[in-house]
């Protein structure tokens, strides 16, 4: 038995909630302290009461889908990374690309969808290519290659 009362690795539903709203809380914080923001400015940003949000970042309550477009509108962040963090929607492709475009406090909700769309149609695209051209390098990749080869032998 561990300490939690379970069973090692049981992975109960009550235990994977309880992580889930940890992880989100921890989230909420290191983003608001990226911002340099209060609890209690935070709390007024979103409207939502300070203790509230206080249970919120201590993993105590899981907040709604609702209170997290709230509190990532109060953190100029987008909501699908804290809908992402709380487990609400899978993640999104892209990787750390992706994941920087929408960390980038500095774009609006709409450029940042715009800069996603075009770097997941660049993705699609080269993936579309790829069977195509077969174990084929990426054009550019050959004579980059060749180059390397010369000035190595000479």
């Amino acid at each position: 038995m561990t300490e939690t009362g379970g069973t090692p690795g049981s992975g109960s539903p009550m235990e994977k909630v309880a992580d889930i709203a940890s992880d989100i809380g921890e989230y909420i914080r290191q983003q608001r302290n990226t911002a340099k923001i209060s609890l209690r400015q935070l709390s007024k940003l979103a409207g939502v009461s300070n203790p509230y949000l206080s249970q919120i970042e201590r993993g105590v309550r899981k907040p709604s889908a609702e209170i997290l477009q709230q509190i990532a509108k109060g953190l100029r962040i987008s909501a699908e990374a804290l809908y992402v963090q709380a487990g609400i929607l899978d993640l999104p492709t892209g990787g750390p690309v992706g994941d920087a475009i929408r960390a980038d406090a500095e774009l609006t909700e709409r450029q940042k969808q715009v800069l996603l769309d075009v770097y997941e149609s660049f993705r699609r695209e080269n993936a579309a290519a790829r069977p195509a051209a077969g174990s084929a390098p990426t054009p550019g990749t050959t004579d980059t290659a060749q180059a390397a080869d010369t000035k190595e032998s000479a």
